[in-house]
């Protein structure tokens, strides 16, 4: 879980991958053609193809006693996105568009207090996430951009619209040009011998936006997470353990906002293992697997997803 009460330095390294391939509607998977039917009858509804995130991220944490942790973290996004846009039956690939955002994201700062107990088993956490990556979308006239080297499209239909028209959706550049308040907290305790047991949550909000124009304003929806599980921890070199990972996000708002379709409520099974490669050195592995969805509109979600970590500790 990455709590430590031992003072000193450590930097992690991780990498997740999350290929959102399928169409879902609520709790159930849906095809493109039955989306365009809605823009067969006058609609206008976005079909989405396909968006695959791959996450690297670097942590850097000291502690400089056994109540506080102080930890950056700083992601690098790589992500690519297929769109059909508003098409109409039958669907096609002549019609599809596709992007590719890549930069530093929006850097994160937790600070943890983990004194309220002698066990220190149990920590509060208080952090922000600060508007580092590219953001942005069209201005509020339509002529121009706002915010800071927003993604357009470079291939497909889309890629042949002026710009601004020409610009992938402000929530999928990587960063959201907002500054976000975090705060969390997390127990573990060791219910056997050799089990552990272990729960967490962490909530994040925007606070502030830069893009707060009439007309071109957005901010991200609210989101909440909480985590819990069990560690098998009978041989500290390897040890297994089994989450459920639950998250709940509200929509995103404002006019360069998909209000309709950014909010829901799902949940993850994740079996994953650490083991200890060398003395100070630490390797983990998870995947998670979707056990639930109830997605408002039209989402893509994945299948699966998969997280590859070091950790080192000075």
């Amino acid at each position: 879980m990455g709590y430590s009460s031992t003072s000193g330095w450590r930097v992690s390294l991780e990498y997740d991958y999350i290929d959102q391939d399928q169409l879902r509607s609520g709790s159930n998977a849906i095809s493109a053609a039955r989306i365009a039917g809605i823009n067969d009858a006058g609609g206008n509804q976005e079909i989405e193809h396909d968006t695959i995130n791959r996450y690297t991220n670097l942590g850097i944490s000291y502690t400089p006693g056994a109540d506080w942790n102080f930890k950056v973290l700083l992601p690098y996004i790589d992500r690519g996105h297929t769109t059909y846009g508003n098409a109409t039956n039958p669907v096609t690939s002549e019609q599809l568009s596709g992007a590719t955002a890549t930069g530093i994201g929006d850097v994160k700062f937790i600070a943890t207090f983990q004194g309220l107990l002698p066990t220190h088993n149990l920590g509060l956490q208080l952090g922000i996430k600060l508007p580092t990556g590219d953001y942005g979308g069209p201005n509020t006239a339509g002529t121009g951009v706002v915010g800071r080297n927003p993604t357009a499209f470079t291939t497909g239909p889309n890629s042949q619209i002026p710009s601004p028209g020409n610009l992938l959706d402000t929530s999928l550049n990587p960063g959201t040009g907002s500054t976000d308040l975090v705060v969390g907290a997390y127990y573990f305790q060791p219910v056997s011998q050799d089990f552990d047991a272990f729960i967490n949550g962490q909530f994040q909000s925007a606070i502030a936006e830069k893009l707060d124009q009439s007309g071109a304003d957005y901010r991200p929806g609210n989101q909440a997470t909480v985590s819990f599980g069990v560690r098998y921890e009978a041989d500290p070199a390897i040890v297994p353990q089994l989450q459920v990972n639950l998250s709940r996000k509200s929509s995103d708002q404002g006019a360069l906002a998909d209000t309709t379709d950014t909010a829901g409520m799902v949940a993850y099974l994740s079996p994953g293992v650490t083991w200890s490669t060398l003395r100070n050195l630490q390797t983990y592995a998870f995947v998670q697997l979707p056990i639930y969805s109830k997605l408002d509109g039209y989402q893509l979600f994945p299948h699966w997803t998969v997280t590859l970590g070091l950790s080192y500790a000075f």
